[in-house]
């Protein structure tokens, strides 16, 4: 292969696998890099990194997005992979995979974050409406919490919502403000 035939998710995948195997040697994880599958996404929108378990086969596959590591300084992608190999040493050594205390430790001791951060800018804003909670959430599609906020709360002190279309400003608390906001903004929403 010569040099122009090297692509971006080439690149990617060649620095993932060399920072992995200095993860694995300098930090003593116990995991099987050799039942570890590799995968980049030219799709994802927010997210810069997954990974999948097929139990069957006992393979962890670590998807990495193309968009993110365009986005992204090394150091910012390198902690968004070690996130993901945290969750193949969870994979491989029980099973199934989280983000609870033994996710915490691990990451931790390889300073992973215990999420990731998104590398779009949110639709929509969910904001807390009772005063002294600064509670907030980001939503990138219209799911049921951002069309039907009345039917949810606030995820620290349950009180309500209100939910921010982020490009135009507009918010509202009900289904009808939903509708409406929709509505008012038609072909711009």
């Amino acid at each position: 292969m010569s040099d122009a035939e090297y692509t971006l998710e080439d690149e990617l995948l060649a620095r993932a696998r060399i920072h992995a195997r200095e993860v694995v040697d300098d930090h003593g994880l116990e995991i099987d890099l050799s039942s570890v599958e590799w995968d980049v996404s030219k799709r994802a929108t927010r997210r810069a990194g997954a990974c999948r378990w097929e139990s069957d086969r006992e393979v962890a596959t670590i998807v990495l997005t193309r968009r993110a590591y365009e986005r992204y300084e090394w150091p910012e992608f390198a902690a968004v992979l070690r996130h993901e190999l945290v969750h193949v040493w969870q994979f491989q050594r029980f099973g199934e995979a989280g983000h609870g205390p033994q996710f915490r430790e691990q990451a931790e001791l390889l300073s992973a974050p215990r999420h990731c951060p998104t590398f779009s800018e949110p639709r929509y804003v969910l904001r807390c409406l009772e005063s002294g909670c600064d509670w907030r959430a980001q939503r990138h599609q219209a799911s049921e919490p951002v069309k039907t906020p009345e039917q949810y709360r606030c995820g620290v002190c349950s009180g309500e919502y209100e939910v921010e279309h982020v490009e135009s400003g507009r918010t509202w608390t009900t289904a009808g403000g939903f509708g409406g906001a929709k509505a008012a903004l038609g072909s711009q929403w």
